[in-house]
């Protein structure tokens, strides 16, 4: 296993949103927020997780926005496709073609699609009481928290084990250092397709907010049984 690959643990998740609940009116948040979520002590092999994706218009959370959304709870055993979920949003600012040729929706496929802020509450309701994994934190945060603001002027706050950044540091341990650099070892690509492609996991088309998720999912779960102790508490993974 790798000893003191991550860092202390910052954030009291659970306390954190209990003092949300005391600053918030909105409904739906305040049944958000409610949800309990699991102390910073307990297995990571037992926590109940959502993998979670979006495909936005651009990376620019200022101006671009969240076009599809992609769910899936699992744990560590198992990966629960049964329940994942699927949205298609119809963004505030036309598509632009270069982020079509990326995702593959097109102007067609978001012609009858909902705005977000007609589905917000499906994707808290799937989020509440689990620790979110995604891989790239920011995306998901900061259009979230952007979009949100934006629609009912209240932000999100929540969770999250990124596999990107834990991936990170599994290769600053093996692959970093002095020693590595003489020897011309560099720490190896972090990106999802990657990633997986290391971990014996097959290959899935990119950019697709639904399979993007579900692979994460399936990363994760490399990532601790080739690495870590299951016994380790989710605390030391969050952020």
């Amino acid at each position: 296993m790798l000893k003191k690959l991550l860092s202390p643990p910052t954030i009291d998740w659970p306390g954190k949103f209990k003092q949300k609940l005391n600053m918030i009116k909105n409904d739906t948040l305040i049944a958000y927020y409610s949800a309990p979520l699991p102390e910073g002590n307990k297995p990571i092999g037992e926590v109940e997780f959502l993998s979670m994706d979006f495909e936005t218009t651009g990376l620019n959370p200022e101006k671009d926005d969240i076009i599809s959304v992609g769910t899936v709870p699992f744990n560590l055993q198992r990966i629960l496709v049964n329940r994942a979920k699927y949205w298609t949003v119809r963004p505030r600012e036309k598509l632009a073609e270069e982020s079509v040729i990326i995702h593959g929706i097109t102007h067609t496929d978001i012609l009858d699609a909902p705005d977000l802020s007609v589905i917000f509450e499906q994707i808290l309701n799937e989020m509440a009481g689990k620790i979110i994994v995604v891989h790239c934190q920011q995306i998901e945060r900061q259009f979230f928290e952007r979009a949100l603001m934006t629609r009912i002027n209240k932000g999100i706050e929540f969770p999250v084990v990124d596999t990107m950044v834990l991936e990170s540091k599994i290769q600053q341990k093996l692959r970093g250092g002095i020693w590595h650099r003489l020897k011309g070892t560099k720490p190896q690509s972090i990106r999802l397709g990657a990633c997986r492609q290391r971990y014996g996991l097959p290959a899935y088309p990119p950019h697709h907010a639904l399979t993007d998720a579900i692979a994460t999912a399936e990363l994760l779960q490399a990532q601790i049984a080739h690495h870590h102790d299951p016994q380790q508490a989710i605390e030391k993974f969050w952020q």
